[in-house]
């Protein structure tokens, strides 16, 4: 691989800082590109299948001679999911002039935080397929977060018009308590209220911990029969696996953000059976779409020990928008380039999965659509 990933979990901030400044060497054949992921904590286990799938097309893109035979190169940070240090690593990362664009973050808070102090702004450059569908991040317009997932009101819209076909009314809420959580409970509580229901409960856990013990119970007695879950994977398997030992029987379901196998491994089979969980790009298992095709191909080729799932896969697709804006920002691009080649990507053909850009659209897909974690551990469509 010619892109160098960087994981401050494994070397100090001195020698991440050093080998970070190496980049003006690069500048005339390489596009470099940022990337703050948590690769540790919490949040470790999907932070590093983010990092897998945008990789495997950088590393395809350069084996067949990069963009314009300028090859691209990753810079990769750890911020752990916490917000300060997502904050300080960008600010590192932007104020290198060679670098082109961000890729991947995750965290509502966490990006919302760049936004709040407007580093994206004061850079001028762009931030494509974050793993978040905050709607702090989309409304009010910023120009600089380019999405390539439906937002969490999307998702909770779905559950939640999904729920009422089967009739099902009385549901409650587990949320993280920071931005993401109250982003997915406004959508919740948006949606019951456009069909004149309200939730039967709420409760919130506090983010970087798996301490749900009072979500259990206050919500096992609302007794729900529905919960909707707005976690991450190891707060979401101890709530699932809490709220079923403790006899709560209502349909689980959670936001996108979650890995099930994750969840099994976590919460256990006899726990997390029957959770559905929301989706916000195609059903990667099957081969049915060309996209679909090529990234199995690419997997088995640059990361032949791993497996498919969604997570790397929406990176995969997000790492082919932000190639192909580098390909139209011609062969010495520049931010402001990279930003415009962006917005001219309208009904872009990934293989089967198409993406719209504009001027005032940073939204590239709306698509959403339901899985259940079957008997084996697998999702079912």
């Amino acid at each position: 691989m010619f892109g160098l990933l960087i994981n401050r979990s494994f070397c100090s901030g001195l020698l991440a800082c050093a080998v970070l400044s190496w980049g003006s060497a690069f500048a005339q054949d390489t596009l470099t590109i940022g990337q703050v992921a948590p690769l540790t904590g919490v949040l470790a286990s999907t932070g590093k299948q983010m990092v897998l799938g945008g990789k495997v097309w950088f590393d395809a893109v350069n084996e067949r001679g990069g963009v314009h035979g300028a090859k691209i190169r990753t810079l990769v940070l750890d911020d752990a999911y916490k917000v300060d240090e997502t904050l300080r690593l960008t600010k590192e990362l932007v104020a290198k002039p060679e670098l082109l664009a961000l890729f991947g973050f995750a965290g509502s808070a966490n990006v919302g935080k760049l936004l709040e102090d407007k580093v994206l702004a004061d850079a001028g450059i762009a931030l494509v397929a974050p793993y978040t569908g905050g709607e702090l991040l989309r409304t009010p317009f910023n120009p600089w977060i380019f999405h390539v997932r439906a937002g969490y009101a999307d998702e909770a819209e779905h559950m939640v018009k999904q729920l009422n076909t089967q009739g099902i009314a009385r549901i409650a809420l587990l949320y993280q308590n920071d931005a993401f959580g109250k982003s997915g409970l406004t959508g919740v509580e948006s949606a019951l209220q456009r069909r004149g229901q309200k939730l039967v409960a709420s409760a919130s856990y506090e983010r970087n911990t798996t301490e749900v013990e009072g979500a259990v119970k206050l919500i096992r007695a609302a007794q729900p029969q529905a919960v909707i879950m707005v976690a991450v994977n190891k707060p979401a398997a101890a709530f699932a696996k809490q709220y079923r030992e403790s006899g709560g029987g209502g349909q689980l379901f959670n936001i996108s953000v979650v890995d099930p196998a994750e969840l099994v491994k976590l919460g256990g089979i006899e726990n997390v059976r029957g959770l559905g969980i929301s989706q916000v790009v195609p059903y990667p298992y099957q081969r049915s779409l060309p996209v679909v095709r090529e990234f199995h191909e690419m997997m088995k080729k640059y990361a032949p020990n791993e497996e498919v799932n969604y997570t790397n896969f929406e990176e995969y697709l997000g790492a082919k928008v932000l190639v192909e804006a580098l390909r139209r920002a011609g062969p010495k691009p520049t931010r402001a380039r990279v930003i415009s080649a962006l917005e001219s990507l309208s009904n872009f053909d990934l293989g089967g999965v198409r993406m719209s850009f504009g001027p005032k659209e940073r939204v590239g897909s709306r698509f959403v659509e339901v899985t259940v974690i079957n008997s084996q551990g697998k999702l079912l469509k």
